[in-house]
């Protein structure tokens, strides 16, 4: 697994959705887990991917992660896309191992879906308008997106990324790239997600290619963005990182090409 750091300035835009019961904080992070289940996922990769979250925040060292912060709490929101986005879990606020089960336990309850088409772009507008009316402020927002396709509805990605940064939020990505026969896969998802998706201070993305693997990356991916863009804890955890300084000559709408393809056929 490789692990990708992008400094990326871009521009513009807002958003708004349904809290979670969430008193009025400050928080050291609030985090969007934007989660894919369209349906080039596999109903097991599915699920593999649900417990990695679920198990994720019963670890202890996530726990020390969250109250390691300067206010040792953050509010966290679970959300499955696909060509639209639902909000599974409410925002909750965690500040310690029985808050982080609490969350754990709601998510478990949730019953699987799939949702057609992948609209990353549809899935940040709704994200930006989570952090809209969650009722908290955060010294940090990141949407934490995971997929394992292109954009091929809504908005080209770029589009939605550069007005998602522009409000200051940071969008982590975590490509899927199992080996299959999918015609809505391409094979350098993580050169797509590093040029088209990920940006703001401090952005990184995690490729999983490997069906056991992606536990492991959940979890240390949450672990990487509940402490910080911190370089060193990154380098510490997953090796060295790669700048991102020129986006140019990436085609961001392979996944729009192969949509309109199919639709002649």
């Amino acid at each position: 697994m490789k692990l990708r750091c992008a400094f990326v300035v871009c521009f513009a835009v807002l958003g708004g959705s349904t809290p979670g019961g969430l008193s009025s904080a400050d928080v050291d992070l609030e985090l969007v887990l934007a989660v894919d289940v369209s349906y080039s996922m596999e109903i097991d990769e599915q699920r593999i991917q649900r417990q990695g979250y679920v198990n994720a925040f019963l670890q202890p060292e996530l726990i020390r992660a969250i109250e390691s912060g300067p206010l040792g709490r953050i509010a966290v929101t679970y959300v499955e896309w696909g060509g639209s986005a639902v909000q599974i879990v409410p925002w909750t606020l965690i500040d310690g191992p029985a808050t982080a089960l609490q969350f754990s336990e709601t998510l478990s309850r949730q019953p699987m879906r799939r949702i057609s088409f992948t609209s990353i772009s549809n899935t940040l507008a709704f994200s930006r308008k989570l952090f809209q009316i969650n009722q908290v402020r955060g010294l940090r927002r990141v949407i934490d997106i995971s997929g394992d396709g292109p954009n091929n509805a809504g908005v080209p990605a770029p589009v939605a990324r550069n007005s998602t940064v522009a409000q200051g939020i940071v969008i982590d990505g975590l490509p899927i790239m199992l080996t299959r026969s999918d015609s809505a896969s391409i094979p350098d998802l993580d050169a797509y997600y590093e040029n088209c998706v990920i940006g703001g201070d401090g952005a990184f993305l995690l490729k999983v290619s490997e069906l056991g693997h992606i536990e492991k990356a959940i979890l240390h991916k949450l672990i990487v963005e509940i402490l910080g863009p911190n370089v060193s804890e990154l380098k510490r955890l997953e090796g060295p990182l790669k700048r991102v300084d020129d986006r140019a000559g990436y085609n961001c709408f392979v996944g729009e090409e192969m949509q309109e393809h199919r639709k002649g056929q």
